[in-house]
């Protein structure tokens, strides 16, 4: 079954999408580079929302990409990320991440500490994005959307859930687990089964993550409309 869903079958349209998005999406291809629309973005949109994170997956690495743009800057030690600034708007475009192997640093609880390897293939990108949701791209050479995890379905089904084990995902990076918290709050979606179970158990993970990284997720948590019903 192809991966690919077009217009006609989605509600995503350019219209949704800020035009300093969209200026990066094509200076990127003119390059001679892919470039999607990704994640929180897609996923808030086909869930009725409007989008407030905008992301950007590329095959162009970092350094590429901050060479396209003046107002670039590389942020990030454990994984590199571009953050293009077009007045208060920062556009955060990723690379694609190469499959995991053994060369992936990683602590005694399985967290991933270096996170710079690099791949061109969309699909593999998709199977190291976090949630299903999270794992669907908007094509703007043809306005299609690319799904490899089965997150348009997860979507209809108002479920949250984790792509590949749970277990290992959460080990890979705790901070997971309130994202899995936050965004089902968001959107009113229910966490499923093999995804949830294992939180409580690994929870104290989450006093190996780094405070900033802690506080920021938090931060959102605690910002978000749902917060004070929650």
């Amino acid at each position: 079954m192809s991966p690919r869903i077009p217009r006609e079958n989605h509600p995503v349209s350019r219209k949704l999408i800020s035009s300093a998005a969209l200026k990066v999406l094509y200076t990127l291809n003119e390059a001679g580079y892919q470039a999607y629309l990704v994640g929180g973005g897609v996923r808030d949109i086909l869930a009725g929302l409007q989008p407030k994170d905008v992301d950007i997956a590329t095959n162009a690495h970092p350094e590429q990409v901050k060479a396209l743009f003046r107002s670039c800057r590389l942020v990030g030690r454990r994984f590199v990320i571009a953050h293009v600034r077009f007045g208060r708007e920062v556009i955060e475009v990723t690379t694609f991440r190469g499959a995991l192997t053994d060369s992936h640093e990683r602590d005694e609880t399985g967290r991933i500490l270096s996170d710079n390897v690099y791949g061109d293939d969309i699909e593999a990108d998709a199977l190291r994005r976090d949630f299903t949701v999270n794992g669907l791209y908007y094509d703007i050479s043809d306005f299609s959307i690319l799904d490899y995890v089965g997150g348009v379905a997860d979507l209809q089904q108002r479920t949250i859930r984790l792509i590949g084990d749970a277990e290992l995902r959460y080990r890979e990076d705790p901070v997971r687990m309130l994202r899995a918290v936050r965004i089902a709050n968001k959107l009113g979606f229910e966490i499923a089964p093999k995804t949830r179970e294992p939180i409580a158990r690994l929870a104290a993970l989450l006093n190996a993550v780094p405070p900033a990284r802690l506080f920021d997720e938090v931060l959102k948590l605690l910002q978000s409309q749902q917060a004070v019903e929650n």
